[in-house]
This record gives structure tokens, sequence and C-alpha cells, in this order.
């Protein structure tokens, strides 16, 4: 039925139109007691054997919503109405700003694929705090807060921690968890931050102002990576994560590649700018990911997102070291019964597996000897 509706319906849409459109159903359906209960108990039922731990936190199950989707955390209620066991929001960055100018997002249908320079629009770390502040939660999920490096001419490169800092000391309260993004393609010079002599600082001053503000409690701390990486500066990561005691790596963000991914959609879509999601993604995320695992081991928990589609994508994911499993881009062509599907599949998976619970499957390829 979803599939029909795409077709007919928001594949006439300018993709940015959809999402605001798909988004204020979500939200209104999230408003409405009745329907928010009735479409939890079809959307989001639950498997005892999918229970997760990760970071100190307990989750209904593995799977959630990556960041991008809602970015101004006005839809966490909705999001665990369709089943996403923990909604990570953002990206959100210091001051607010408009992001890129328009058009900057789009389908490459064919390839089950989103190209996309937003360019972090947000309404800012202040505004999204005193959302978060003022939230009285209807459902019960985990809400993660991905922070990025605002886009402007005053916040320049080496700036960069002071702006990661105020959104730090603003949000670290209200996180269940805190991601540090340097990886996406849509901010000048981000990527850069990712070199291990960057990202040593900006990391300590973030653990460092999420420690002064977020009293009671360590908020877990984790940094997201681009696929785009080279082997040894993946290794170099995963050390540096290691060093300074972070919680978790996210793998990964979109992809700026075009070439050797095989796209079939118009030439005109594939050569636009911006970071590249979906099923193109999925080969080199799961490579990262074991890499990564290889690595860091169970010192570190890895988080896998990056072409996820379906149970067996998540199920791959979590043999090749990953405690999360995440995805957005899948949910725009598979519709509100994507999460279900997932959860259903991974449940089945486990059961005829020779693990007894899904942390004894974290990593399991892996660990297999050569």
């Amino acid at each position: 039925m979803y599939k029909l509706f795409f077709r007919l319906v928001f594949t006439r849409m300018d993709p940015e139109r959809a999402h605001h459109l798909a988004f204020r159903w979500i939200r209104g359906a999230a408003r409405v007691p009745v329907l928010r209960t009735f479409l939890a108990a079809a959307l989001a039922p639950r498997h005892k054997e999918l229970r997760t731990e990760a970071f100190g936190l307990r989750m209904h199950g593995p799977f959630g919503l990556a960041a991008g989707f809602d970015k101004n955390a006005v839809a966490i209620d909705g999001m665990a109405m369709l089943g996403f066991d923990h909604v990570e929001i953002g990206t959100v960055t210091g001051e607010a700003q408009p992001g890129n100018p328009g058009k900057r997002l789009f389908r490459l249908v064919n390839d089950r694929a989103l190209i996309n320079r937003m360019g972090f629009n947000n309404e800012g770390s202040l505004v999204v705090a005193a959302r978060l502040a003022s939230r009285t939660p209807l459902l019960r999920t985990v809400v993660g807060v991905n922070i990025g490096k605002t886009k402007t001419k005053t916040v320049r490169e080496e700036d960069a921690a002071g702006d990661y800092v105020k959104s730090a000391e603003r949000l670290a309260p209200y996180a269940d968890y805190l991601v540090v993004n340097v990886s996406s393609p849509n901010t000048p010079g981000l990527r850069n931050l990712q070199a291990a002599e960057s990202l040593r600082p900006l990391l300590s001053a973030v653990r460092e102002a999420a420690d002064r503000t977020a009293t009671g409690r360590r908020v877990p701390l984790l940094v997201k990576i681009a696929p785009d990486l080279a082997d040894e500066d993946v290794d170099a990561v995963a050390d540096l994560a290691v060093e300074l005691g972070l919680d978790g790596i996210i793998a990964t963000n979109t992809t700026i590649a075009r070439e050797g991914l095989g796209l079939a959609s118009a030439p005109a879509l594939v050569k636009e700018t911006g970071g590249l999601s979906g099923a193109p993604l999925k080969a080199r995320s799961l490579e990262v990911l074991r890499r990564l695992y290889a690595r860091v081991g169970d010192r570190i928990t890895l988080v896998g997102v990056g072409g996820v589609e379906d149970a067996e994508d998540a199920w791959q994911r979590i043999l090749a070291g990953a405690t999360l499993v995440q995805g957005y881009s899948a949910f725009v062509y598979q519709g509100p019964f994507w999460a279900r599907a997932v959860h259903k599949g991974l449940a089945a998976r486990l059961r005829t597996s020779p693990y007894a619970t899904l942390a004894d499957a974290v990593g399991a390829d892996v660990r297999k000897p050569v």
C-alpha cells in the first residue's frame, strides 16, 4: 500500500516538501492518544529477545532512526510510535541556520538512494535544548543528540571546538547520548576535523563540557565518521576513540563518492553535489564497520548505519560488530511498517542462529578464525 502511495503521490512532489508533509502526519498522529496507542501496537510490537543494552542504556531493540530526519527534536514520540528503539535528533549546531539553498534533496529511486546537501538546517542548540527540557515523553525511547559545526564565516575551522562546546553545554543535560558529527560533506572543512590531530582536542573539549553541565551522570559520547576515510584513517580514529575513552563510533555518514557504485539513476541526478545515502553505501559502510570492530573489539560500542534496508542488512551489521543499527533513507522508500519488518526479521534470524542473544552475535563474523 505504501509503495503505491509513494509512487502516485510522493514521487510527484519535491522530496523536501514530501518529507515535511510526512513529518506533519507523524507528529499529528502521535498527539492523539487513542491513535498513538493503536499505531504503536501495530507498528512497534516488542520482541523480548531483541532487548539491547548499549552505553549503559536499555532499549527495546537495536534498531534506531539515524540523525537527519528529526533535526529539531519535534517528532521523537512519533518516531518511537513507528517502532524505532532509539531516535537520534539533529544535526544541531551552535547557532540556528537555514542550511543550503534549495533544491537540496534528491531521490535516486532506481538506486534506492538519496543525495542531500541540506547543510545542517536547524533551529540551533538553544531552541532545541529548550524543547528537550520541556518535553514530556509519551512513549519510551532513547534519545541521542547529534551536534555539528555552525556554517558561518565567524566559526572557522580553528574555532570549531568552541562551537561544539556551546552545543554540548546546552544539550548534554537532555541527551541519553551525544554524538560529535565531523563527517557531513555539506559544511566546508568539517571533514578535516576527522584527522586525529584535530579530533583529539575537539572530542576532549566536548567531553569536558558534557561532564560539566550534565551533573549527576556521565553522558555517553560518540563520534560519527565518513565512509570516505582511507583505511589507515579509520584505524587512527579507532585508536583515538580507545585512547580518549569514547563510548562509541557511528559508521558511517553519507558518501561523496559516485564512481564504482553502479548507480542507475539519471546522470543529471547522480552528478548532484552532496552526500549520497541508501543502498549504494551498503558495502563500504559494512567494510568500515568490520575494520573498526577488528581494531577495537568490545572496548567501544559501534553503531552501524549506511545502506541498511532490511532485517538481513541489520543482521549483517550486528555480525560485523554493531551493537546498534540505524537507518533513514530506506524509511523514505519503505514507509511506516519498515521498523516493524526489521524487528520481525531480526527476531527470526536470532532464533535460527547459533547465538543465544543479540549480544552474543555482535562481531561474530569478525571473530571467526581465518
